[in-house]
């Protein structure tokens, strides 16, 4: 599975941090579970308002994950799999367009209770 999270900081720097976990099992045997966090620290400089989310949540993740799927391909290789476990890209734009659909509806059907 795929979390990203981003916040601003006080000293104006962006914190993106992504969260992902990798499971393989074989029947009832879980095989290696991994679970890694991994963040950057991004500034920003002459970006619109309505740009940020989007940078944030889709362009910082993609400079992350070469260097996350490399952590996780590491580890799994040194608890001894061979081979070692390379993850898929991962589309960041899907990501983002489901997590505004997701955001929309459940302000809809607020709207609707109200």
């Amino acid at each position: 599975g795929v979390e990203l999270n981003a916040q601003g900081r006080p000293d104006g720097l962006f914190e993106v941090d992504m969260r992902l976990s990798v499971k393989a099992s074989t029947d009832a045997l879980t095989v290696f579970n991994v679970e890694l966090v991994y963040g950057g620290l991004f500034q920003l400089n002459n970006v619109a308002p309505a740009d940020i989310e989007p940078l944030l949540l889709i362009e910082c993740p993609r400079y992350l994950f070469p260097y996350a799927r490399e952590i996780i391909s590491s580890a799994t290789a040194d608890g001894g799999f061979y081979p070692p476990f390379m993850m898929d890209p991962i589309d960041f734009v899907a990501i983002y367009m489901a997590r505004q659909q997701q955001m929309a509806a459940n302000a809809d059907a607020g709207a609707g209770q109200a």
